[in-house]
């Protein structure tokens, strides 16, 4: 072996990420309904028996299950299951840049139509409402932004003496812009704002 060989070997090799294999994946969808009045988007409130961010807005999705053989069919499947719709009734589903929002997890957004939304039948186990917003308002609306400061806490047997610098080794500490938009009474903040503010982008960039 020299090294001609190995990064002709590497040159056949698809690009990945690495650690890919580690995070934890999830995948959402930013649902569309056309009314009268023009496209708007779907959100959900979650439900206050959930362990986890109870109450807070967001958009149908979850986490990969082995079974879902791809992203996409797990952002239709999360979809259909909490909304009560059929997987049919989701249409035209596009891809978005994949988010990777902390270190253990990588989501997978996408944006799709729902058809029938009349018919829509909430799962009250994860879903405690649903509401539309016109997509007119976020085109037209910046939304509030805020500095995030991270702080970076070692385990405790983490080992100092190997790292220049020991205890008193300066971390860097990230800051991250935290997006707030409000409509009405309705709060939309956190992963579901950075993911909406990305969509809105994507639309106003062409």
């Amino acid at each position: 072996m020299n090294a001609v060989n190995i990064i002709e070997q590497l040159k056949k090799r698809k690009r990945s990420m690495i650690g890919e294999e580690q995070l934890k994946k999830s995948a959402v969808l930013i649902p569309l309904i056309e009314k009268k009045d023009g496209i708007h988007i779907l959100f959900e409130v979650r439900s206050m028996i959930l362990r986890s961010q109870p109450g807070d807005i967001c958009f149908p999705g979850g986490r990969k299950d082995r079974e879902d053989p791809s992203p996409l069919h797990c952002a239709i499947r999360e979809t259909s299951e909490e909304l009560g719709v059929n997987a049919s009734d989701i249409k035209d589903v596009a891809p978005l840049d994949y988010f990777i929002p902390d270190m253990g997890r990588i989501i997978y957004p996408f944006v799709g139509r729902i058809t029938e939304n009349h018919k829509l039948k909430p799962n009250r186990t994860e879903v405690a409402e649903v509401f539309t917003v016109p997509l007119d308002y976020f085109l037209n609306t910046e939304p509030k932004k805020y500095k995030v400061n991270l702080q970076v806490i070692p385990e405790k047997n983490f080992p100092y003496h190997l790292i220049t610098g020991g205890k008193d080794y300066q971390w860097r500490t990230p800051k991250i812009d935290e997006l707030f938009y409000q409509y009405d009474n309705r709060v939309i903040w956190g992963l579901t704002a950075r993911i909406l503010k990305h969509f809105i982008d994507l639309i106003k960039s062409e």
